[in-house]
Order: C-alpha cells, then sequence, then structure tokens
C-alpha cells in the first residue's frame, strides 16, 4: 500500500517540476478585462462596441507564431429588466475573433465571425491585436424586439485561451489543472 502512495507522490512531484518554470499567463494585477462597452442603435439592429485589454501574453504569441490559432469567444447576454421582476432574457449571441499567423507569407490573419466571418489581413502584430480585442458594430438584436421605454441589461465576457496538461492528463489529475484566461462578466444598462 504504501509503495502506491509513494508512486503517486513521485508522479505529482515529477509534473510540478516540470510545470514549475511555468509562469501564470496574465498575472492578477493585469487580469484580461473588456472595457469601453457601449451600446447603441442603427436603423434596424442593436450594436455593440467594446474594448479588450490585457488580452494577449507572450506564451499566446509563441504560439500564435508556432502555426496555431488563437480564438478569443465573447458571450454576450441581453435582458429586459422589470421592476419587482426577475430579468427576463431577451439573447444570447457568442462569436469569435481567431487570429492566425502565416508563416510563409508572414502575415496575420483575424477572421471576425460576428461580421459574417470577414478575414482582415495585417503584417504588423500590433495592429492585429488591436483588432481581435475590438468589438466593432455587432448586431445584437433586431430593434423590433426591443420594447419601448424599457430598462434593458446587456452583460459580456470573452474566453481567451485555454491550456490544459499533455495526453490529457487533466482528466487523471484534475488538481493540477492549467489556467484559462477568461474576463469577469461586464455588464451596462440602457433605456431604449
Amino acid at each position: 500500500m504504501s509503495w502506491r502512495i509513494i508512486l503517486f507522490l513521485l508522479v505529482f512531484c515529477l509534473l510540478s517540476v516540470s510545470y514549475a518554470d511555468r509562469t501564470p499567463a496574465i498575472e492578477p494585477r493585469q487580469k484580461a478585462a473588456i472595457r469601453e462597452l457601449t451600446a447603441t442603435t442603427s436603423a434596424t439592429h442593436l450594436l455593440l462596441f467594446g474594448t479588450l485589454e490585457n488580452s494577449f501574453n507572450p506564451e499566446m504569441i509563441e504560439t500564435l507564431h508556432s502555426g496555431i490559432p488563437l480564438r478569443f469567444s465573447f458571450f454576450i447576454e441581453l435582458y429586459k429588466k422589470a421592476a419587482n421582476k426577475s430579468e427576463e432574457q431577451i439573447v444570447t449571441r457568442n462569436f469569435q475573433h481567431v487570429l492566425t499567423y502565416d508563416t510563409l507569407k508572414e502575415n496575420y490573419r483575424i477572421t471576425l465571425e460576428e461580421d459574417n466571418n470577414r478575414i482582415l489581413s495585417y503584417k504588423s502584430l500590433g495592429e492585429a491585436q488591436q483588432v481581435t480585442n475590438e468589438i466593432n458594430g455587432a448586431r445584437l438584436v433586431e430593434l423590433s424586439q426591443l420594447l419601448p421605454d424599457n430598462l434593458y441589461k446587456l452583460k459580456i465576457r470573452a474566453e481567451l485561451y485555454q491550456k490544459t496538461l499533455p495526453l490529457s492528463l487533466h482528466n487523471v489529475l484534475p488538481f493540477l489543472a492549467w489556467w484559462d484566461l477568461e474576463t469577469d462578466w461586464h455588464s451596462i444598462e440602457f433605456k431604449f
């Protein structure tokens, strides 16, 4: 019985040491967040604008340059608020910004799912990061689905990066889970 405990501790120590040099992707003081969140209208739709901050780290850039796409997933919920009643969910929406690096052409491509999978291409990593971080006029809901003179609450969060242990060891050793980068929910209220 004791040899099993020793073997378990040995495996645990080896895994801990092999990943000890890895630092958290974003330090707590640099937590990713959604800022400058704005909801406005076009002639037909409710539009969303916002900016993601502190979303990239060196490990993500290294992963990108090795040819693996980075997927930033955005999750949006819209609620109608009513006095003395619970919030009524009007719509949920999610979309991705996918950033890829073409090693042959040495350029960055961003696919904006919320804009009919529009693809933009940039030579500069800085420009590509800026576009990846921006939500620029995402259509959320048709205005005909909103009632005038009502209060609404819009919530958004983003998942930036997920890392797991090799060979699905995170399923066997759940206490050694890697970090996931995501923002907290950010919300605004507005009257339509």
